[in-house]
């Protein structure tokens, strides 16, 4: 395994890779932070996969990428997986409700299933679990915190609208 860190607008972000695939993206806290500033990098045999899912992080922080390309590879069950397919067609910029989720996947009774699902998610941002919503708009939920979510929804907000007013 592979671990870099991605310096973003809303905190450090642990990558973690193998040679081919993402494996999980994590918000750092400033503990884990202070660690880390202490180390001294000693290996620069750095597979693409984590360069390349630096630079996509960087592209979607500048508003410059809407949907991410790198191969992932999650653990989970059947059900979780089908969840997490399901936020991938959330589109940039949008919000679903949890309901809305649950439905997709065919299991209208199974909202709190899907939150769960959502919690689970070891690659937020890439696996766009900040886009579900409460079905009663709120911002609910979010392992990252919900300033992060609701920052990363206004940014992606503010790149769809000057999109639309171009």
């Amino acid at each position: 395994m592979y671990t870099g860190y991605f310096d973003s607008e809303i905190g450090k972000i642990k990558v973690i890779t193998s040679q081919t695939h993402l494996l999980a993206l994590d918000f750092v806290e400033q503990e884990e932070q202070d660690a880390i500033n202490d180390l001294n990098p000693c290996d620069n045999r750095i597979p693409s996969i984590l360069d390349q899912t630096m630079q996509e992080l960087e592209e979607y922080f500048e508003g410059k990428r809407k949907s991410f390309s790198i191969p992932f590879s999650l653990e989970g069950t059947e059900f979780q997986k089908k969840v997490w397919k399901a936020l991938l067609d959330i589109p940039y910029g949008e919000v679903k409700s949890y309901l809305d989720i649950a439905k997709w996947i065919d299991n209208p009774r199974g909202v709190r299933a899907v939150g769960n699902a959502n919690n689970k998610n070891k690659i937020s941002i890439i696996i766009p679990c900040h886009r579900v919503i409460g079905s009663n708009g709120k911002l609910v939920g979010y392992g990252g915190g919900l300033w992060r979510k609701e920052w990363l929804l206004a940014h992606e907000r503010n790149f769809s609208k000057e999109e639309r007013d171009r």
